[in-house]
């Protein structure tokens, strides 16, 4: 059993303007977090570096498009299918009046990622409109992490065939830096590889034989690991980590979508290995504009990594409370 002492302290909702609701099945096992963003949304940026990835809305929050604020970002289980959650996500944020005024009518932006969760409960049950609904009107300050919203059927170290993967979860940390601005994420650990302690090294999460006895990827490529074993490739796009990082204080577009590169940093430092082409690893970058703040930026990407890193090791410790 995990001592939640061990668990970074913080999290998203601690940045002003962001509220995090979950929705799940754990029978299913499959479920959807949605970040809201204050009415008047938010900058985003995103940063796909997985060659897998299921998205929505990522190219309107690239540099140079028109669209500059998101007002709800959805991270869901359920592979492909899980997109249908923005959906109940948009219908929601509509009825309470807010998105985009066309004149006619209001349009909320709501991008979007996936995970592949099929495998680990009933493939038939996946998120939809009507989870998505549910998670925003679960949607409050303070987050439960681990096995709950997109993070109820994640799973990580998929690379020993005959092994055990270990659960994942959802994690979320944050961190209010001396000029007043907080830096927050809230990320969905599906690895295909197996996550690490950001500070000690330690391994938090890997395949295991049925008898319990862990089995490192690592021990594969360097060949510390029995030779009976042989690393297998998982088929493209059944794992994923997915991820949003969020500041309170203004940043352009083109800052935001910096800070969702740099935070992939914190992938790169608890997951080994990341990015593959089995994963569609996707993180989202929120500016809520509450401070008007000099922070140095460089200090602002260097919170977004650290607080990516903690939050998913806050994931594995939290699910195995």
């Amino acid at each position: 059993m995990t001592d939640r002492n061990l668990c970074f302290p913080g999290d998203i909702t601690q940045v002003h303007g962001i509220r995090v609701g979950h929705a799940q099945n754990l029978q299913a096992r499959t479920g959807v977090s949605v970040v809201l963003c204050r009415k008047e949304g938010a900058v985003g940026g995103v940063s796909v570096r997985g060659a897998a990835p299921g998205t929505r809305e990522t190219d309107l929050l690239r540099p140079g498009n028109f669209v500059e604020h998101a007002h709800a970002v959805v991270l869901s289980g359920g592979s492909a299918y899980g997109l249908d959650a923005a959906s109940g996500v948009m219908h929601h944020l509509e009825q309470t009046g807010v998105g985009l005024d066309m004149g006619v009518a209001r349009v909320p932006i709501v991008p979007a990622a996936v995970l592949y969760d099929l495998a680990v409960g009933d493939a038939a049950i996946r998120p939809d409109a009507a989870m998505g609904t549910q998670a925003c009107m679960n949607a409050a300050k303070g987050i439960v992490q681990g096995k709950v919203g997109a993070g109820t059927g994640c799973t990580v170290g998929k690379l020993i065939p005959g092994a055990v993967p270990q659960d994942g979860g959802i994690g979320s940390a944050s961190i209010t830096l001396p000029e007043g601005v907080t830096v927050g994420a809230l990320v969905a650990v599906n690895a295909c590889g197996d996550v690490f302690h950001p500070t000690t090294g330690e391994i938090l999460g890997c395949a295991h034989l049925p008898d319990g006895t862990p089995v490192p990827a690592e021990g594969l490529l360097y060949g510390q690991a029995p030779t009976a074993l042989k690393m297998r490739i998982p088929a493209p796009g059944s794992n994923t980590t997915i991820g949003v990082v969020a500041v309170d204080c203004k940043l352009t577009k083109e800052q935001a979508n910096r800070l969702a590169d740099v935070s992939h940093d914190g992938l790169a430092r608890t997951i080994r290995p990341v990015h593959t082409q089995m994963d569609g690893d996707t993180m989202f970058a929120l500016a809520t504009g509450r401070l008007d703040s000099d922070v140095n930026f460089m200090k602002l990407c260097a919170a977004a990594a650290e607080v990516t890193a903690r939050a998913i090791a806050n994931a594995l410790l939290y699910a195995a409370l």
